[in-house]
């Protein structure tokens, strides 16, 4: 079975290497690409990249059916793919995100956020949020997740970047899409994450039908890299109970 692993904003691959590396080794077909704009991919950018372009972009990834799992931002391509493509959707695995369409503040705060890394760069950014996106202790505690964290913002193209909020201030509420998910679903949300807190989880969790909710207590907004046993151990349990590895 396949696996789509999609990045979170302003990241890249290296994002899912706990848990891709875990997978490979369990036997599952795992694609975990750089998002248009992010990491090493090479598709120009233009001003604006919607969330149905992102889309787009990763459903000529596979062929056939994946599991489609997605961090933040990823976890928003994965449920606009699933609107899209429900066909090409075994399963979903939503962490650290919300269904919730743009809010006119949200809407002013990416767009003016996008003006200003076009102008200033990531470095600045990058410093200001590094303790919101992991928690604050685990950026002493923890720091090569740390390190992990500001290096793939510092590459993070600010084109790229700028384009991507301006798309998802532009994105639309997913709720009905999620009341119609009928295909398993794995949601992961950090205890302590500041921007996609547990209410909106739980969200997620009532609008699915028979969808799955793990916990992660002793992480932020990244849990997939701050506690990587407990987010793998989490889908393999997952994998392994709707997607067994035939022998």
């Amino acid at each position: 079975m396949k696996i789509l692993l999609i990045h979170g904003h302003p990241f890249d691959h290296s994002l899912w290497d706990p848990q891709a590396k875990v997978l490979r080794s369990a036997g599952y077909d795992v694609i975990t690409p750089d998002l248009r704009g992010y990491g090493s991919d090479p598709a120009p950018v233009g001003d604006i990249t919607y969330l149905s372009d992102f889309a787009g972009d990763l459903a000529a990834e596979f062929t056939g059916q994946a599991i489609v799992g997605g961090v933040s931002m990823g976890g928003q391509i994965a449920m606009e793919f699933y609107r899209r493509y429900p066909e090409r959707v075994a399963g979903l695995v939503l962490s650290d995100t919300s269904p919730v369409g743009e809010t006119p503040e949200g809407h002013r705060y990416r767009n003016d956020l996008a003006d200003r890394l076009l102008a200033e760069g990531m470095a600045g950014y990058a410093g200001e949020v590094l303790d919101k996106m992991i928690t604050p202790e685990h950026v002493t505690t923890q720091p090569e997740v740390a390190a992990h964290v500001r290096r793939m913002m510092l590459a993070t193209d600010p084109r790229g970047a700028a384009a991507a909020l301006r798309g998802r201030a532009e994105r639309p509420d997913y709720q009905k899409t999620l009341a119609d998910v009928r295909v398993p679903t794995l949601i992961v949300v950090g205890a302590r994450d500041a921007y996609t807190p547990r209410p909106d989880a739980e969200l997620i969790h009532k609008s699915i039908p028979g969808s799955e909710l793990v916990v992660i207590e002793d992480a932020g907004h990244l849990p997939g890299l701050e506690s990587p046993a407990e987010v793998n151990a989490a889908l393999l349990t997952f994998l392994s109970s709707h997607f067994p590895i035939e022998a």
